[in-house]
C-alpha cells in the first residue's frame, strides 16, 4: 500500500506494488492465480526443456561433426590410393594388382596387414634406394584375388608368375610383417629365383603373436571402427600399429608414423586380405622349416616391437643357415626413427657377392 498525495493507492493483485509490474509470486489467498508450489513446477519444466534441447542440439551437432569428418578422411583416403599407378595380371591364383617404381635391381615387395600394393611402395620408400621395387597386393588386398582355400604356398606362387609376366628371372624379396610368411614361402619353394631375402618386422616360429585372434576381432577390420578408434582413441590406434610407449619422439617421427597411419585406410578393400592374413597366413608361419632356407638371409628387428617379439627372430636368425641380424635397438614394428640404420644394414647385405 503507498500514500500518494491524500490518496491510500492499493496495488492489485498479482502485481508489484513498487514496481507495478505483475508479481514473481503473484498472490495467494483468496483471488490467488499462481500459488508457489506451481511456480516451481513451471519453472522446473522449463529448466528441463531448455537443458533437453541444448544437449539435443549438441549431439545433434556432433553427429553431422563425426558424419562430415569421416567422409573427409574417406574421400581423402580413396584419392590416396587412386593416385598409386596400379597394374593387373590374370594367373592360376586369379587377379594379381600390383605397382612399381624406381629402377635398378629388382626387389619383391610382400607388405603387411592392412596394407596393398601401395602400402609396399611406402614401406621400403625411404630404407631402399636405386631399386626396381615391384609390389603386388596379397591375396584379398585391394584388386587382387583371394582364392577359395588359399595357403601362403599358393601366396609365394602367385609371386612367381606375376614375375614370369614381367619377364623377371630373380629378385631380392622383402616380406614385412604379415607378409613374412608368404616371403619366407617364397624362399623355400624358389630358391633359384630367390637372390636375398629380407625380412623386416617379422614374424617368426614361435612368436606369441603369430596365433589367430578371438574370432570378435574381425568386426574390427573395417573403415569406421577403426576410423573411430583413430580419432577417438589415439594412443590404443597407435598401439595397435605397434608404436612402443614413447615414440613419437620427433616430429620426424611423428609424421612417419601420422602417415602409416593414414595408409591403411580405406579399409574395405582390404579387409579380407586383413582377416586371412589374421588368421590363416601369420599363424602358418609357425610350421615352416625355415632351416631349410638356402638363400642369403637377413633380418631387421627392433627390441622394442610390440607386434612381434625379438626373442623368435633372434631365434630364427640362428636356424637359417649364414642369417644376419641386424637389431633395431628401438623404434617399434613400425621402425620409428630407424631408416638410416635399416638402409645402411640392406645396403651392405645387398652388395654381397653371392655364391656361384
Amino acid at each position: 500500500m503507498v500514500k500518494d498525495g491524500n490518496h491510500v493507492v492499493q496495488p492489485k493483485a498479482g502485481v508489484d506494488g513498487l514496481s507495478g509490474l505483475p508479481s514473481p509470486m503473484g498472490t495467494f489467498g483468496s483471488g490467488s492465480t499462481l500459488p508457489p508450489a506451481n511456480i516451481i513446477e513451471v519453472m522446473t519444466t522449463l529448466t528441463t526443456r531448455i537443458l533437453v534441447s541444448a544437449m539435443t542440439s549438441t549431439v545433434a551437432g556432433l553427429a553431422t561433426w563425426v558424419i562430415r569428418a569421416y567422409r573427409r578422411d574417406f574421400m581423402n583416403a580413396q584419392i590416396r590410393l587412386s593416385a598409386v599407378p596400379r597394374h593387373y595380371d590374370s594367373t592360376d591364383f586369379g587377379t594379381v594388382e600390383y605397382a612399381e617404381s624406381g629402377a635398378g635391381e629388382p626387389v619383391l615387395v610382400s607388405h603387411g596387414i592392412f596394407h596393398g600394393c601401395d602400402g609396399g611402395l611406402l614401406s621400403v620408400r625411404s630404407i631402399l634406394h636405386g631399386h626396381r621395387i615391384i609390389a603386388p597386393s596379397r591375396f584379398g588386398y585391394l584388386g587382387s584375388a583371394l582364392p577359395a582355400g588359399a595357403t601362403p604356398r599358393d601366396q609365394a606362387d602367385a609371386f612367381a608368375a606375376l614375375l614370369d609376366h614381367l619377364d623377371v628371372p630373380q629378385v631380392d624379396i622383402i616380406g614385412i610383417s604379415a607378409g613374412t610368411t608368404a616371403a619366407l614361402e617364397f624362399a623355400l619353394r624358389h630358391p633359384d629365383r630367390t637372390k636375398h631375402l629380407i625380412v623386416l618386422s617379422g614374424s617368426f616360429p614361435g612368436d606369441p603373436t603369430a596365433v589367430a585372434p578371438p574370432a570378435w576381432a574381425r568386426l574390427l577390420y573395417a573403415d569406421l571402427p577403426l576410423w573411430v578408434m583413430k580419432k577417438a582413441a589415439p594412443a590404443q590406434f597407435t598401439r595397435l600399429m605397434g608404436v612402443p610407449p614413447g615414440f613419437p619422439k620427433t616430429p620426424e617421427q611423428a609424421q612417419e608414423m601420422d602417415e602409416m597411419m593414414e595408409s591403411i585406410f580405406p579399409i574395405g578393400p582390404r579387409a579380407a586380405g586383413a582377416v586371412y592374413d589374421a588368421y590363416i597366413s601369420n599363424p602358418a608361419v609357425n610350421d615352416l622349416p625355415i632351416e631349410k632356407i638356402a638363400v642369403p638371409t637377413i633380418i631387421v628387428q627392433a627390441k622394442d616391437d610390440p607386434m612381434c617379439a625379438f626373442a623368435p627372430a633372434e631365434q630364427a636368425a640362428h636356424r637359417i643357415p649364414g642369417c644376419v641380424l641386424a637389431a633395431q635397438e628401438s623404434g617399434g614394428h613400425l621402425g620409428l626413427g630407424q631408416s638410416a640404420f635399416t638402409r645402411a644394414a640392406l645396403d651392405d647385405f645387398l652388395k654381397v657377392p653371392l655364391a656361384a
